[in-house]
């Protein structure tokens, strides 16, 4: 056999991940918050892109969209992303005020300045000053002076402030200082004690006490190590914490599983001396830090609208304020591209205009996609907007992958981080993608979330001497048609956090 070089021409083909279709991926499944940072990033990188916004359609003043080409046609009314294909004319003159010069200046300093510059105003009088603004006069709609000076306080804030009382030495108030910075948001301590000394180079006794006398600030049970220690030092403050309460905080397990004889037993109390015991343990707050400031909670945001359109049926629609308004400036790229003189700034241009013409075509491509699917989860899932969950059908991402031709993994990108606005609430599109449980009578299957409800139906309407087992609540759903496993209701019943019949019997027990 003869070893010898050749030269041979070979067609194929192969899927390659360009990065332009990782970034089309990229952007399908981020959610409406990850997208509005991702786009403000590339505005940022990208001088060709610029966001429509705030334009003055007025006979007055130039329309952006004279230049601008026609967005490709969709049949998408609720697609706001579009591609600027022109731009106005640059101007020949640039005229720079103190706006650009100070371009980061705040606008209350820009306006006190600007105030201070003019000798009088327009009447010759002397100035006012309430006219400096921040957005809005003070008086006005807009926060006035005193509403940006003031905070809620938060937890570590008032523990700093609180701790000079007690601890006066200052190598202890440094062993505090750390101990606060270790609290959570509930007020307890979660770190070792270990780890702080061995950190400060100080003991294990030293930082011990120093926590000690730090748990007798206000509120009672702050800084606590557990549960049962922040349940016993608010006791404490009320002067309760008797042997009997003692053993009680001792034994929360107990108490948890609603086992009174056990708790009677090792308390050594009778029923009623238990069950007034129980009722501070109600009163006490298990959670004492969150009476102060805390991370703000964030509403979520619908991608899709859901609504009645009066005749049966039901409108689709995407909340366009969760859709970035990205436009491509070609004028812009066309007038500082014969400018470009080196290799390196044509080659740097031509890469900007076609990341920025590939993100606005990603764009609206993950609008269409979303909307395609919300649109085919709807009709899917029909009967369940009209009647409500016990009519939720079994659904998985092949189902819709078929229906509109398309891949389950970009079904499954698509519902990903999505929500969905609807006249029964705000649900997450995965919510709708339940398993199938078989019927007994061999009809139509079954969804699982509309069985995990007609268990809790079935146990929140149980009286209190007739609490439904797991066999039982399998026998009442058979003769609804469900065919379910004992197994399967009690995986529910604990995914619900529902009790076992046990526990459900003694809290009605405990409850009477």
């Amino acid at each position: 056999m003869v070893i010898s070089q050749r030269m041979e021409l070979r067609q194929g083909q192969t899927l390659v991940m360009t990065p332009q279709l990782q970034q089309a991926i990229k952007l399908l499944q981020m959610s409406n918050l990850e997208l509005q940072a991702y786009v403000e990033t590339e505005l940022e990188k990208n001088p060709l892109l610029e966001r429509e916004e705030g334009y003055d359609a007025s006979p007055e003043a130039p329309s952006r969209d004279a230049d601008a080409s026609p967005a490709p046609a969709s049949g998408v009314e609720a697609l706001d992303v579009t591609m600027r294909q022109g731009g106005m004319d640059a101007p020949e003159t640039f005229d720079t005020g103190l706006e650009n010069v100070y371009a980061d200046e705040a606008r209350a300093d820009l306006a006190n300045r600007k105030a201070a510059d003019a000798p009088a105003d327009a009447s010759g009088g002397p100035i006012d000053w309430s006219r400096a603004k921040n957005g809005a006069q003070l008086g006005e709609d807009g926060e006035g002076l005193e509403g940006t000076l003031t905070r809620a306080l938060s937890l570590r804030d008032h523990l700093l402030h609180e701790m000079p009382v007690l601890i006066t030495d200052p190598a202890e108030r440094l062993i505090a200082s750390h101990l606060i910075d270790e609290v959570d948001e509930a007020g307890y301590m979660r770190a070792e004690l270990t780890d702080i000394a061995a950190r400060l180079s100080a003991s294990v006794a030293a930082v011990e006490s120093v926590l000690l006398r730090l748990q007798r600030l206000e509120p009672a049970g702050i800084m606590a190590r557990s549960l049962a220690e922040c349940l016993a030092l608010q006791l404490k403050e009320k002067n309760r914490f008797d042997p009997a309460m003692e053993a009680l905080i001792a034994h929360l397990d107990l108490l948890a599983k609603r086992d009174l004889m056990g708790l009677m037993k090792v308390c050594g109390v009778d029923s009623a001396d238990l069950a007034d015991m129980i009722a501070e343990i109600k009163e006490l707050n298990p959670k004492p830090g969150l009476a102060f400031e805390s991370a703000p909670i964030e509403a979520v945001v619908p991608d899709i609208f859901v609504r009645n359109d009066g005749h049966g049926g039901f409108i689709v629609d995407l909340n366009s304020d969760t859709l970035p308004r990205v436009l491509v400036n070609q004028r812009y790229h066309a007038e500082i591209s014969g400018k470009a003189t080196s290799r390196e700034a044509k080659t740097w241009l031509s890469e900007c205009m076609l990341s920025a013409n590939w993100l606005v075509k990603s764009l609206d491509q993950r609008a269409r996609t979303i909307l395609k699917v919300a649109s085919e989860i709807v009709r899917q899932q029909d009967s369940f907007f009209v009647h409500g969950v016990q009519h939720l059908r079994p659904l998985n991402l092949k189902h819709i992958a078929e229906a509109i031709g398309m891949h389950e993994s970009t079904v499954s990108r698509v519902t990903s981080n999505k929500y969905m606005a609807t006249p029964r609430g705000l649900f997450e599109l995965k919510y709708f993608f339940t398993s199938a449980i078989a019927a007994s009578d061999g009809g139509d299957a079954h969804s699982a979330e509309s069985v995990r409800h007609k268990i809790r139906e079935l146990i929140a309407a149980e009286r209190p001497k007739e609490i439904l087992s797991d066999d039982r609540i399998v026998e009442i759903l058979k003769e609804t048609g469900i065919d379910i496993a004992r197994r399967t209701v009690a995986k529910y019943r604990e995914a619900l956090r529902i009790p076992s019949s046990v526990e459900r019997r003694r809290s009605r027990a405990m409850e009477a």
